[in-house]
């Protein structure tokens, strides 16, 4: 059985509109996932070191995150620079923070933080000791990188305590280059 020419320009005309109709859906949860579930974010610099290093591409969980002690998170602050800033969450609203740079540990209420993932012993930064004994406000969180000696994070005057509003998302894994695949683990 043949289709009439105008038969089969009206089944191609509709097989084009469901074909675009598709591909406005697709394209639609893709744009809805990446604003309001998780985003892909690139490293910038040596900060997390050695968990993190720069041009590494991580996948952030964005939906009903609330940020946890020891979780790596993408935040902004805006009194620092306008680009994201990955870190880690040492302490949140109402624990305490004690830094002793002499013995290179953290104290979080009154506890010695095991951190197996800092790159280097800790010194006192070139800019000063900045915030180092201090109890987080409820609502912010105190963020520090993973390589200590070369971070600019919560310590750091134009940084400081980081309101919980400024948090975009939990840094889930590392995505790309492919060699430094894996999950990263949080508090």
């Amino acid at each position: 059985m043949d289709h009439s020419p105008e038969e089969a320009k009206t089944s191609r005309s509709s097989e084009l509109y469901q074909n675009a109709r598709t591909l406005a859906v697709v394209l639609s949860v893709i744009i809805l996932f990446f604003t309001f579930v998780g985003r892909i974010i690139v490293v910038s610099g040596p900060s997390m070191e050695n968990t993190l290093h720069n041009a590494d591409a991580m996948l952030v969980w964005s939906l009903g995150y609330k940020p946890r002690q020891g979780d790596v998170v993408v935040l902004t602050q805006r009194t620092f620079q306008e680009d994201s800033i990955v870190k880690r969450v040492i302490a949140v609203g109402g624990q305490s923070v004690d830094i002793d740079y002499t013995s290179g540990l953290v104290y979080v209420d009154g506890a010695v933080l095991h951190e197996d993932y800092t790159k280097e012993p800790m010194r006192i930064p070139a800019y000063g000791e900045g915030l180092n004994h201090l109890t987080v406000p409820e609502g912010c969180i105190f963020v520090m990188g993973d390589n200590r000696n070369h971070s600019a994070d919560s310590r750091y005057p134009d940084i400081g305590l980081v309101d919980e509003r400024c948090v975009i998302g939990k840094s889930i894994m590392v995505l790309f280059p492919f060699s430094h695949f894996t999950f990263l683990r949080g508090g």
